[in-house]
């Protein structure tokens, strides 16, 4: 049985990871890289990969049904040419490097990247700030490096979620573009994650049992996004962001 090969612990950890997950694909986007972060402490990294990528598309269905009438599809579709080239780059990244140099790796670009995006912010305007972004510059260089974080570590999040934050998107059309966005990503993945053989039955069962996790943290985030304001959504994107890239770095 599944329930042997790993301790308690990492059940406590994995079961966390689960809540997380859901809670951030329906209210804290910024929150989706601190359970990957977890989960490859509480087992293997590589083989946690295949654990939250399934716990991902759970938690990616019910953001993608929930917030539905307020997907951009415009910004969504432009970022399809540099994510593409992302997740190739990191395809031919995983299968070259060690777990401890593709997590500290990962950190370092997401550690650049927010304190170049909060110095941006700061110095510009709302409307500045959708001229700037809405340039194809920026649109593919966070969208490659999101591809790319995304294939390596389920760690896209963060990438895609400061671009959508400094192009201005308010919290709902932020959620519902960002699920769809790796709700098609996390699809994917699948086939690289099986051609490169991370996918097993153990860990694909141990998926499995987190999904009802999963389920009551995308029920706890409705109701955090039915509550919170739009100054304190941008604050958590970007103090977990902050968070997650430090994780990264000292794992």
């Amino acid at each position: 049985m599944i329930a042997v090969w790993i301790p308690l612990i990492s059940w406590i950890l994995l079961v966390l990871c689960a809540l997380m997950v859901g809670i951030s694909k329906t209210a804290l986007p910024g929150l989706g890289t601190v359970p990957v972060t977890i989960a490859a402490l509480a087992m293997p990294a590589r083989a946690s990969t295949t654990v939250i990528l399934i716990a991902l598309l759970v938690g990616d269905i019910w953001a993608v049904c929930a917030y539905r009438r307020n997907v951009e599809w415009k910004a969504l579709l432009k970022l399809v040419p540099p994510v593409a080239i992302g997740l190739g780059a990191g395809f031919a990244f995983l299968g070259a490097v060690s777990d401890a140099v593709m997590a500290r790796s990962i950190g370092v670009i997401l550690l650049v990247l927010t304190l170049f995006t909060v110095l941006v912010i700061r110095r510009h305007t709302a409307e500045e700030l959708q001229r700037r972004f809405g340039r194809p510059s920026a649109r593919w260089l966070y969208g490659a490096l999101g591809g790319f974080t995304t294939m390596t570590a389920n760690a896209g999040g963060p990438a895609i979620n400061l671009y959508f934050l400094a192009s201005g998107f308010d919290v709902k059309r932020f959620i519902a573009t960002q699920a769809w966005f790796f709700f098609i990503v996390n699809l994917i993945k699948v086939p690289f994650q099986i051609g490169v053989g991370l996918m097993s039955a153990h860990t694909l069962t141990l998926a499995l049992t987190l999904i009802p996790f999963v389920l009551a943290g995308c029920w706890i985030g409705m109701n955090i996004a039915a509550r919170i304001s739009q100054k304190s959504f941008e604050v958590v994107i970007i103090v977990l962001t902050l968070i997650t890239a430090a994780m990264l770095v000292v794992a």
